[in-house]
């Protein structure tokens, strides 16, 4: 079965063909865009198609990055994942920015717990535990760095993710890191939907609520009948 995977959870704007039975990819095409992902994202999977010679109709499910991340380039995202799954009559499956980011750093640093870690500001940390065989023991959830730091040294973690060295200079230790990027190579996407296989419709993974917020100056009273 060949597999698109897309990516819009962070600055990349991200799609791959990946041969699920071999377990290779097949081409790509990623663009580091920052914003506006929705102006591009089908044109960047029209040339990962492109590149491997595979159409629509030869595709036998799309996955894509669920978050936590851009609050806009998920939206984009898993609803163009969503819209192709329904048009081909294939599945959508979702693989969290965080799973992928463990899983990433699990093929460097084998056997060992991982800690995927992504900075959410606010001194707020967007956190999930993965065991020694990759299975999540903590998570996703919003925590604290003293929290997240706990969590590492008394898990002897591989740290991963935006918040890692921050994690690791907070405690003064010297931690085993993988990528320290907002999200994971897109191939590892691929490779996770491939092994999950399909289940619920992929939807945001929102930890808190958007920044924006109505200013509360322009909300009107409500009219009495």
């Amino acid at each position: 079965m060949k597999l698109l995977a897309i990516d819009c959870a962070a600055s990349l704007c991200a799609a791959c063909v990946y041969d699920a039975a071999a377990g290779s990819e097949l081409g790509r095409q990623v663009l580091d865009l920052g914003k506006g992902h929705a102006e591009h994202l089908m044109s960047v999977v029209d040339a990962a198609l492109k590149a491997t010679g595979t159409g629509y109709p030869g595709l036998g499910a799309i996955a894509v990055s669920i978050g936590p991340g851009s609050f806009t380039g998920l939206r984009v995202g898993v609803s163009a994942a969503r819209g192709l799954a329904l048009a081909l009559k294939i599945p959508a499956i979702g693989v969290t920015t965080l799973e992928a980011l463990a899983a990433e750093a699990a093929t460097m640093f084998p056997d060992r717990p991982v800690l995927a870690a992504l900075d959410a500001g606010r001194d707020e940390i967007h956190a999930a535990l993965y065991d020694k065989a990759s299975v999540l023991t903590y998570g996703p959830a919003v925590t604290t760095l003293s929290q997240a730091a706990t969590m590492a040294v008394d898990m002897s973690a591989v740290l991963a993710g935006t918040a890692a060295r921050q994690i690791a200079a907070s405690v003064g230790l010297a931690f085993d890191i993988g990528s320290t990027a907002a999200t994971a190579d897109i191939a590892v996407y691929a490779r996770l939907a491939a092994i999950k296989g399909p289940g619920e419709k992929p939807k945001p993974l929102y930890l808190r609520g958007a920044d924006a917020k109505p200013q509360a100056g322009f909300i009107l009273p409500r009219q009495q009948p």
